[in-house]
């Protein structure tokens, strides 16, 4: 304790300085983290990548089998030779098949060149939700025209392997095998990209919870 004149006392102020040869131990500060718009799931982008990469091969031979599918044969009724000339353009059902798979290519190989420009460039591959929305749009509209497209080429591959029951119309595959089985064939590949066209709306939806914000 001090005085000074006036008679008041103070206290005397004063700092410890630690001992010589003492350590000091500094704690790390923790620093703010900042969040992007990455998903939780670091490996989504590739399966993302290979569900695109294997609907745009389905859809290709989709449209190279069934555009292949040609055949000419004879059908013998009562003794009676028909010739048969099997093409795929005769059938609205199966021009109907190639257009939608032909435009589920293109947009299949469009969004692949997507990811590969900002691959490139090192940006994020979805950047906004809105943008993210409509990638989700595109994949159900194609997703569904896929399924309308198989459904109905379906449905006149089985009539020209059965026949029709109740008529004399005979069954068609039997002279023109080929014809049939790679429209088979293309049908199935076609349910194929349908598929993982819709697996890639579920990548969407996904991706859709771990964007923040935008």
């Amino acid at each position: 304790m001090g005085s000074i004149g006036n008679g008041r006392s103070v206290s005397a102020v004063g700092m410890q300085m630690p001992p010589a040869g003492s350590k000091m131990v500094l704690e790390p500060v923790a620093l703010p983290v900042t969040t992007s718009p990455v998903p939780r799931w670091p490996r989504l982008g590739v399966i993302m990548v290979a569900t695109r990469a294997a609907a745009l091969v389905m859809a290709l031979l989709s449209v190279s089998l069934m555009v292949s599918s040609k055949q000419q044969g004879i059908l013998t009724i009562f003794g009676i030779e028909i010739p048969l000339h099997a093409n795929w353009s005769f059938s609205y059902s199966l021009q109907f098949l190639v257009g939608m798979s032909a435009a589920s290519a293109a947009y299949s190989l469009a969004h692949l060149l997507l990811i590969a420009h900002k691959a490139v460039k090192k940006v994020p591959m979805f950047s906004s939700r809105r943008q993210t929305w409509l990638l989700f749009a595109g994949d159900q509209v194609f997703s569904l025209a896929m399924m309308s497209a198989g459904s109905a080429a379906a449905a006149v591959s089985n009539l020209n392997r059965t026949g029709i029951q109740h008529t004399a119309l005979p069954n068609f595959c039997k002279p023109l095998p080929r014809f049939c089985d790679l429209s088979a064939a293309s049908i199935a590949c076609a349910f194929l990209s349908c598929a993982f066209l819709a697996a890639s709306a579920v990548i969407d939806v996904i991706w859709l919870s771990s964007l923040r914000g935008e």
